[in-house]
């Protein structure tokens, strides 16, 4: 996916504009893993699946995809034990696997502690001490309550180990190097904001879901561009060529303007009709997950609405689907 892909990019050209002064003053800040043990009840267990299933999608990326699905939702088998593959043909500079997050003890986190398995989620640190990719986006994942993420931890725990070797990542520099000074201890308590300020708890939901990777776009740096938060309109491959876009969530006319709460709710339940999952030719799917989104809450959509009709509004009207690109015929 091209979100992906201009992510690793992105990681790049930091690297390639912050030169060698930047390798040599900085050093990884990566904290030793807390010894905490999750105590799981059945209503840690319900949020955690919740979450990691409706809200921040955790299993989008960490299984195989139906990719003749609308919204390319899980292989049933899978859950969990390793997604995509990207390599150089994809323009990825390496090859990297999403990792299996499953409680397989050799090939998934099993055997990993329950501190650890918090910071790799929030701060990017695997349980040997190396960076994750930012590809699994950390950063925004650090402002999930512990609370939250104690839920999480307790619900992967419980999905069916699968064994699946997943490879460790193999970069092209400087890439191998500016990874490793990306993730940032989380040294302080963090809390959710009361579900009661709609508009707090929508921004937690849309940080947390991962909204702003694909709504807003990017440069060449997978720097948001100035003025374009939520605005819409990265580009994302998918197969033959064909290109889909993403939806501007702004509340201007050519996005979220004029369209009512209820609607908007709307837009997520319909998905959970058993109508919703079907076949679809893979140049007109989406890499918005609406079959996992649709489990959302209706307060919580509504919450991510109000949240939405605060933001600036962008003049940004998005086709979202293009045909693929034809090359251009050789001169005679």
């Amino acid at each position: 996916m091209k979100k992906v892909l201009l992510a690793a990019l992105a990681v790049v050209l930091v690297g390639a504009l912050g030169a060698a002064g930047f390798v040599g003053l900085l050093r990884p800040r990566v904290r030793a893993a807390s010894t905490q043990k999750v105590e799981a009840s059945p209503e840690k267990l319900a949020r955690g699946r919740y979450l990691a299933e409706n809200v921040a999608v955790c299993f989008h990326c960490h299984s195989q995809a139906e990719r003749t699905v609308f919204g390319t939702p899980p292989k049933p088998g899978t859950l969990g034990g390793g997604g995509m593959c990207l390599g150089p043909e994809q323009g990825f500079p390496g090859t990297m696997c999403a990792s299996n997050i499953t409680p397989d003890a050799e090939t998934g986190i099993g055997g990993w502690t329950d501190g650890e398995i918090i910071r790799a989620i929030r701060e990017g640190v695997s349980r040997d001490g190396r960076a994750l990719m930012p590809v699994m986006p950390y950063s925004l994942y650090r402002e999930l309550s512990d609370a939250d993420v104690e839920a999480v931890v307790a619900y992967v725990r419980t999905i069916p180990a699968i064994r699946n070797p997943i490879a460790l990542p193999q970069l092209e520099f400087p890439l191998n190097l500016v990874v490793r000074f990306l993730p940032e201890p989380v040294e302080q308590p963090v809390a959710a904001p009361a579900r009661s300020d709609t508009v707090a708890y929508g921004k937690y939901l849309v940080t947390v879901g991962g909204c702003v990777e694909c709504h807003t776009p990017k440069n060449e740096r997978h720097e948001p561009e100035p003025g374009k938060w939520l605005a819409g309109g990265q580009e994302f491959d998918l197969e033959n060529g064909a290109v889909v876009r993403s939806a501007n969530l702004t509340p201007h006319a050519t996005g979220l303007g004029g369209l009512s709460r209820d609607v908007f709710i709307g837009l997520f339940k319909r998905h959970a009709l058993p109508e919703a999952r079907r076949q679809v030719e893979p140049r007109f799917n989406t890499v918005m997950a609406w079959l996992s989104y649709a489990g959302m809450a209706e307060e919580d959509v509504g919450a991510i609405y109000d949240y939405l009709q605060t933001v600036p509004p962008v003049d940004n009207s998005i086709t979202s689907w293009a045909a693929p690109r034809v090359a251009a015929p050789a001169p005679p």
